[in-house]
């Protein structure tokens, strides 16, 4: 009976360490998840925060993370500055800078900036579709001499660092006369997306069955018919991975666009939040309003295309 309790003993004691063990795991995962959560929300908190804030709250100790008074002032600032028109203290808000907001003499208008760098994204999105889904369906399903050459061109491609990039593509912008021209951009950021673009689509098109292929060129399909009608309504989480990747790499490239564009006619949104840096009276306020409107294209384009990102296509293909 002594070693039968002693057993039961030893039994319960074991299960309520597991026990106790995987509750502590569970705390440090939580605890983890919750300081991961903090510093990624926090500074766009921040951003969102301050962009309702005069300058005089901005530069407060302790910091105001919910603003005493929101104003809108920063993003009025945005949409009504004027080209060529130097903005003051005075023509801001009348009073002294510590006392309350002001934006920088640089100021412009954001608009057409956003207008191009939208432009410019869509172009680039739109193009890299066109270009890298035949591509990737031709290296994925076609048997062809130099295929693998191909695929590992391609890769190649994608470890050479941009800057490595600038002078090449500089001087044959040059030659073609598009310098200072949104086109510029949308040719450069071509050459650097499309081979990353084709690698992601070759790697789901490669995870779709032959068969797949084999039977729509059985009931007559062309190759253009079976990428159309099978691969591309199979291959939706792909297609939305390249149009997130190419869309927000476009968005937020600066270093070709500071070296391709001059003039505010092709100057796209980071270049133009760069200017603002610039000034000797640098508005924290009218920067993080300016930061916002940045960041909303891109989080509109995720939300819409969300659902897709997780969703498997291939369910239920292939009949067995």
């Amino acid at each position: 009976m002594t070693d039968v309790s002693q057993t039961r003993t030893g039994g319960i004691d074991y299960r309520r360490r597991q026990r106790l063990s995987r509750i502590a795991h569970s705390l440090v995962i939580l605890a983890g998840a919750i300081v991961l959560t903090i510093y990624v929300i926090a500074p766009v908190t921040w951003l969102v925060s301050s962009s309702f804030q005069t300058e005089a709250e901005i530069v407060s100790v302790p910091p105001h993370w919910i603003p005493d008074e929101p104003t809108l002032q920063n993003f009025e600032a945005i949409f009504t500055a004027q080209e060529e028109e130097e903005i003051t203290y005075e023509t801001r808000s009348g009073q002294d800078p510590a006392a309350g907001g002001f934006i920088p003499s640089t100021a412009k208008n954001l608009l057409p900036a956003m207008w191009n760098s939208f432009i410019v994204a869509t172009l680039v999105v739109i193009l890299n579709l066109l270009v890298g889904v035949p591509a990737a369906y031709a290296l994925a399903k076609i048997r062809f001499w130099g295929r693998d050459g191909s695929v590992y061109f391609i890769l190649i491609t994608r470890v050479i660092p941009d800057i490595a990039l600038v002078v090449p593509f500089f001087l044959v912008i040059r030659k073609l006369g598009m310098l200072d021209s949104i086109f510029s951009l949308v040719l450069t950021y071509l050459a650097v997306t499309v081979p990353f673009s084709v690698f992601i689509l070759l790697q789901y098109f490669e995870g779709l069955p032959d068969e797949l292929d084999k039977a729509a060129r059985v009931d007559g399909c062309s190759r253009f018919q079976a990428l159309v009608r099978v691969f591309l309504p199979l291959s939706l989480p792909s297609l939305v991975a390249v149009v997130l990747f190419t869309f927000l790499t476009s968005w937020n490239e600066f270093l070709l666009a500071l070296m391709f564009t001059q003039t505010e006619a092709s100057q796209t949104l980071p270049i133009l939040l760069a200017a603002f840096t610039s000034d000797f009276t640098i508005s924290f306020s009218f920067i993080n309003a300016a930061g916002v409107l940045a960041i909303v294209p891109p989080v509109i384009v995720a939300v819409i295309f969300e659902r897709y990102i997780v969703s498997g296509r291939t369910a239920g293909a292939v009949k067995g």
